[in-house]
């Protein structure tokens, strides 16, 4: 199995920490104990959080409940561990896939709350709290608040090292336009995915803004008995990355102008992250709910939504590793003069164009 590597010849990453990582890193640590200390809680028997009457105390005894909230602390454990990958200097040495996957589902999970979350605040303090219909609740209101401010906090942090880091090691990949994407042999297999993943994505953006309207095609029965101002804001995120996922893929794919290459890819990044992210944890999440439980289920219209924007996120994902890994290895054949010149003076074409003409007439033909 062909492996996919985009690291370039030489990366070049800081071998010193700035203060302003630190603080980052201090920050994006110290926002995790709110929800591993309520996650470690419930894994003690405790029921702090969990109002008298949810099925969730019901569920405390129940494996899969147990098995997820010991899948969440890792993952919030791996925020900690990618922190101190991203700012120190044994995080350099670390193969690409091992922090770019890691990033990428985290990515994925809190760029939908920190774009919903918000707004979900508003509306509950513009409708006085009445943002869904009166039922019994899963868990304390406060909850939600400590729990999505840490996630908040984590993605704000989390995500700003990333950058740094992405750019200290992997910048040159990412400069230029859209219109210096050279044909290359997979090009025409990443059109090709590129329209599959826009494809892909029509359901689960059309069926998110459905619901977002007040539809109710589709939906489970205990869906629509909890529908209000705040699950319309959730499905209005989801459909919203499932939709800048697919442009993203195919700007990447098509597009030809300038446009700059990292307008593409990020949009990709984030939507295509968020869609598999989510989708998988919305398949993934009924398990650890009794069967007898009053909370949310699912329908088969639900299940095939989120199934297809996993596919989506992870065709995207594809399709973006290529680029990458292309963009990376004609950077390495390029000459030493090529790469010296300044970021911003040429784009990667012009520059073939005025060093050696000949042989970009011939990359083209080829």
């Amino acid at each position: 199995m062909e492996t996919i590597e985009f690291d370039t010849p030489a990366p070049s990453v800081p071998r010193r920490t700035t203060s302003a990582r630190r603080v980052l890193r201090a920050v994006a640590v110290t926002a995790c104990a709110p929800y591993l200390a309520l996650k470690i809680a419930w894994l003690s028997g405790s029921t702090v959080g969990i109002p008298a009457g949810s099925s969730l105390r019901g569920s405390l005894e129940n494996g899969y409940f147990y098995a997820a909230n010991v899948l969440t602390v890792a993952m919030d454990l791996a925020v900690v561990v990618l922190a101190l990958s991203l700012t120190r200097p044994w995080g350099s040495r670390l193969p690409a896939w091992l922090l770019v996957l890691p990033t990428w589902i985290a990515t994925g999970l809190i760029a939908p709350i920190l774009v919903g979350f918000p707004l979900q605040t508003v509306a509950s303090v513009i409708t006085g709290g009445h943002t869904a219909p009166k039922q019994k609740p899963w868990l304390d209101e406060w909850v939600f608040g400590v729990v999505y401010t840490g996630f908040g906090i984590q993605g704000l942090a989390l995500g700003t090292l990333f950058v740094l880091y992405v750019k200290d090691r992997w910048g040159p990949l990412l400069r230029g336009r859209t219109a210096d994407l050279v044909g290359s042999p997979t090009r025409p297999a990443q059109r090709i995915a590129a329209v599959a993943a826009a494809v892909l994505a029509v359901l689960p953006v059309v069926m998110h803004t459905v619901w977002a309207c007040g539809g109710t095609a589709g939906l489970a029965a205990s869906r629509v008995a909890e529908r209000g101002t705040s699950t319309s804001i959730v499905e209005a995120d989801t459909a919203l990355f499932a939709a800048l996922g697919a442009v993203g893929v195919l700007l990447a794919a098509f597009g030809a102008g300038r446009t700059r290459l990292v307008v593409p890819l990020a949009l990709g990044w984030t939507g295509g992250a968020a869609s598999a992210a989510w989708g998988g944890w919305m398949l993934l999440a009924p398990l650890a709910v009794p069967k007898d439980a009053d909370g949310p289920s699912t329908s088969q219209l639900m299940d095939l939504t989120y199934a297809v924007q996993m596919l989506l996120g992870m065709l995207i994902l594809v399709v973006g590793a290529y680029l990458l890994a292309e963009r990376a290895a004609q950077r390495a054949a390029e000459p030493a003069a090529e790469r010296a010149v300044e970021p911003g003076t040429e784009s990667a074409a012009e520059l073939k164009r005025t060093i050696a003409p000949g042989t970009a007439r011939a990359a083209q033909r080829g």
